[in-house]
């Protein structure tokens, strides 16, 4: 009886997998693995921050034989997964080797941007201690930094690795930015928690987002049809958006030096140095009384 139970159940699930797909055989085009690719995530943090993402304490005359360490495992790593993200989907003219050399390469100039929005994130918030404590305790430096990790493998066009970079990150902060988007230097994400970042956004230097914050397209009715279309709004440079507000599509454009407040919805540009609130909000506030 319990055999036929099993079979039964089995013989349905092998149907599927036939039938509507999303499995990974080894056999076929094999993904890469999300756990793989978390820590490759995770490695390639510890080398950007060395000390901050393992437990054991780091000397000055240890840091270049364990940075030596990590970087090797990475390099071996990332050209792994590569592998298989080029079986899923291959890049003309190149292979994993050339793509993770490339990549990693370009870790000190990442390193570089990433010490501007230590900076922005540290003078731009005065509850911030210490740029230790930025480091530690703010997530949204972690988001900012997967997302440039990941951004440079999306501009060489690598498949699937890129997003599961930053849908981890997503997991552990709660802000979501796609690897597509372009943001620039001296970037603070104050808080966080329900951050999201489109794929086309275009976000200058010196931008300031609170938590909340959506930018985003305005539709997606039209489906796969709208791929590769800008979609996402631009951010210019210098300018705050306060938690809350949504600001949707390609031609939007907040113009440099702009403030857009808490809970403002948006789908149409505003000049340079605007400030954009909602009119004719009422609060009331009465005793319990008072009918």
């Amino acid at each position: 009886m319990e055999k036929l139970f099993f079979d039964s159940i089995l013989n349905e699930l092998l149907n599927s997998y036939y039938f509507d797909g999303a499995i990974n055989c080894s056999d076929g085009k094999n993904l890469p693995s999300k756990s793989a690719v978390a820590k490759l995530t995770e490695d390639l943090l510890s080398l950007l921050f060395p000390g901050y993402y393992f437990s054991l304490s780091l000397s000055q005359e240890k840091m270049a034989s364990f940075c030596l360490e990590v970087l090797k495992r990475i390099y071996h790593s990332l050209i792994q997964e590569l592998e298989k993200s080029l079986l899923f989907s291959p890049i003309e003219g190149k292979d994993a080797a050339s793509i993770g050399q490339k990549f990693l390469s370009k870790l000190p100039e990442i390193r570089k941007i990433l010490t501007t929005d230590l900076k922005a994130t540290f003078e731009g918030d005065p509850a911030s201690a210490s740029i230790e404590e930025v480091l530690l305790a703010y997530p949204g430096i972690e988001a900012i930094a997967v997302y440039r990790l990941a951004h440079l493998l999306y501009l060489e066009k690598v498949a699937l690795i890129p997003r599961m970079m930053t849908e981890w990150a997503h997991a552990r902060t709660g802000i979501d930015i796609h690897p597509g988007a372009e943001i620039g230097s001296d970037f603070f994400i104050d808080h966080g928690t329900g951050i999201v970042i489109g794929e086309t956004c275009k976000i200058g230097h010196h931008v300031k987002i609170y938590h909340g914050v959506t930018l985003g397209a305005r539709s997606t009715s039209g489906g796969r049809k709208l791929r590769g279309q800008k979609r996402h709004p631009t951010i210019e440079d210098y300018v705050t958006i306060y938690p809350g507000a949504t600001i949707l599509g390609g031609e939007t454009v907040i113009g440099s030096g702009s403030i857009i407040g808490g809970n403002v919805w948006l789908t149409h540009p505003v000049p340079p140095n605007s400030i954009v609130t909602l009119v004719n909000q009422e609060i009331r506030v009465r005793t319990k009384n008072e009918q």
